[in-house]
């Protein structure tokens, strides 16, 4: 969700060269709404329009004072342009939200932002008509809004299925059959210790038969 926020001393509205809405003094704010807006959007974009320190106070300090604080007035116009990108030199809008869906959205970002505030100092213009827009704007002042938050939480994925115990007993069971059965192959250590045994066994047989030879002689 975007807003373009203006400081305006008036702003109006004209559809088919009628005036629709009109404001005075305050805020004039166009309204994009994107594919994974959501309620906290709205509710971010509500707080920040009624409480944007816009305006002097009385002792002619800047940035103190708010719509709120001042009793003001805002106009809302619904905005799908904040959000194209160019390719080439020709604006694409594939990111804003569908017609039908951005505007139900758009109603209920306007009844929160009326229910927040005094319903009769929030207007509006006429949502995916063709508008012509009119702003006097105090200073220039002009701010870009938009909210980051997170978005929805969403299930994480699930990780690979865990081994259980009885399989993996199963699995070191059929290793150890293997083995005794002589379908794997012993130790490299196991194999050493074997050679060594073997060639022991060789030498005492040969010192044997030497003794013996040399008694009988």
């Amino acid at each position: 969700m975007r807003g373009l926020v203006q400081r305006v001393t008036r702003a109006s509205v004209e559809v088919g060269g009628v005036t629709i809405s009109s404001i005075d003094r305050g805020i004039c704010v166009l309204i994009g709404i994107t594919q994974v807006d959501h309620k906290q959007d709205r509710e971010w974009m509500v707080r920040k329009l009624l409480n944007l320190r816009l305006w002097e106070d009385e002792k002619g300090n800047g940035w103190v004072k708010s719509v709120s604080d001042l009793g003001l007035e805002i106009l809302c116009v619904s905005q799908f342009t904040l959000y194209g990108i160019l390719k080439g030199n020709k604006p694409d809008f594939h990111m804003a939200l569908t017609h039908e869906k951005s505007k139900v959205f758009y109603q209920m970002f306007v009844d929160e932002l009326r229910k927040a505030y005094k319903p009769e100092r929030v207007k509006d213009g006429e949502f995916g008509a063709d508008m012509q827009v009119h702003i006097q704007n105090d200073g220039p002042v002009t701010l870009y809004l938009e909210p980051n938050l997170p978005p929805p939480k969403e299930r994480k994925p699930q990780g690979p299925p865990k081994k259980s115990k009885a399989k993996d007993s199963g699995s070191a069971a059929t290793a150890s059959a293997a083995t005794a059965s002589g379908g794997a192959e012993p130790p490299t250590e196991g194999v050493a210790a074997m050679a060594l045994s073997n060639e022991a066994a060789k030498g005492e047989a040969a010192a044997a038969t030497a003794a013996a030879t040399d008694g009988s002689s």
